[in-house]
């Protein structure tokens, strides 16, 4: 019995292009049309969609793990990724871990039983020694996270860069009382390690000593950013400026800060991080850091179909560019 191989084999095309004619994908030139169908009846081959997921063959699916899709980051990144794999014939199928390492090993097993051809993750909660086992079943790629080995492809930005420029932007703007929010924890190892050596490369260049008080951890929200706003109502020794690991947590904290009485950024200078629309939509407009999410959508797609079509291809690591973006809150 004929089998998707042996059609991709007789046409001279590659299997995933076999699979995109079958499931009658757009963006496939007539003359691949042609060159499949004539291969399916020169071989008798009739496509069974339940077979053809029992024998392992492709699917056209992609996985896409994130944390929350209510992060608009997150939210941009996975529109960015399904606009770039509906154009090539795939459909995009997201699951949210929320940072639980059981259900991203669920999502994972997805790969093994055959329900999605390949997995971008665009966060890592399990060790990379658990989730690369799931490499045997397919292409596993990261995207914005990342590990410290060349493992799997990385579409990544350099968020050290991106920390140091926020708060060396601030240091050169006259600030010393520097405070900081992240979405990880202040530590040498894991989520937010990068930005917080970013943080800290600036505020050592500069000889600033870094206050213990104000550094907030686990900041993810706008009600995150109120309530560090209250607390840091609350000091005698207050910051004059604080850059924040997210838009959405510094819009927080303008928002409970013009609630309280105060001007931004007279009173309090902030930076955010990834350029969201809502630093647009603030009063006054958000300085941040500027993540290329459009960019990082394509070239996960691109990468990914480059591994389905080519299991052996080198590992490579595609890092993008990040900027800091000047508005009023600074």
């Amino acid at each position: 019995m004929a089998t998707i191989l042996d059609v991709a084999r007789l046409s001279g095309l590659s299997k995933t292009t076999v699979s995109r004619v079958i499931n009658n994908h757009p963006y496939v030139s007539e003359e691949k049309k042609k060159q499949v169908l004539k291969a399916m009846k020169e071989l008798g081959y009739t496509p069974n969609p339940s077979a053809r997921r029992l024998r392992g063959q492709l699917t056209t699916t992609i996985g896409v793990i994130v944390p929350r899709i209510v992060n608009p980051f997150f939210s941009h990144l996975v529109n960015s990724i399904e606009q770039a794999a509906y154009k090539k014939g795939y459909q995009v199928l997201i699951f949210q871990s929320y940072e639980d390492k059981e259900k991203e090993i669920a999502f994972l097993n997805l790969l093994k039983t055959k329900q999605v051809d390949g997995v971008i993750m665009t966060s890592i909660e399990n060790d990379w020694e658990i989730i690369e086992s799931y490499k045997e079943y397919g292409p596993i790629l990261l995207c914005n996270d990342y590990v410290n080995q060349t493992v799997a492809p990385m579409i990544r930005l350099d968020q050290s860069k991106g920390a140091y420029l926020g708060v060396k932007h601030l240091i050169d703007k006259g600030h010393q009382r520097i405070a900081y929010c992240t979405g990880g924890l202040f530590d040498e190892e894991g989520k937010g390690k990068d930005r917080n050596h970013g943080f800290q490369k600036a505020i050592h260049e500069a000889g600033i000593k870094i206050n213990p008080k104000w550094i907030f951890v686990d900041q993810h929200t706008i009600a995150d950013g109120k309530q560090v706003m209250k607390q840091i109502l609350e000091m005698d020794d207050r910051p004059t400026a604080i850059f924040t690991g997210s838009d959405e947590v510094a819009g927080g904290i303008i928002i409970e800060a013009k609630e309280q009485g105060l001007a931004i950024p007279q009173d309090l200078a902030v930076v955010g991080f990834d350029d969201q629309p809502i630093a647009e939509i603030l009063d006054p407009k958000l300085t941040t850091i500027r993540q290329p999410v459009d960019q990082m959508g394509e070239k996960s797609i691109q990468v990914m179909l480059d591994l389905l079509d080519n299991p052996e291809m080198e590992i490579k690591s595609y890092e993008l560019p990040i900027e800091l973006i000047l508005r009023q809150s600074t």
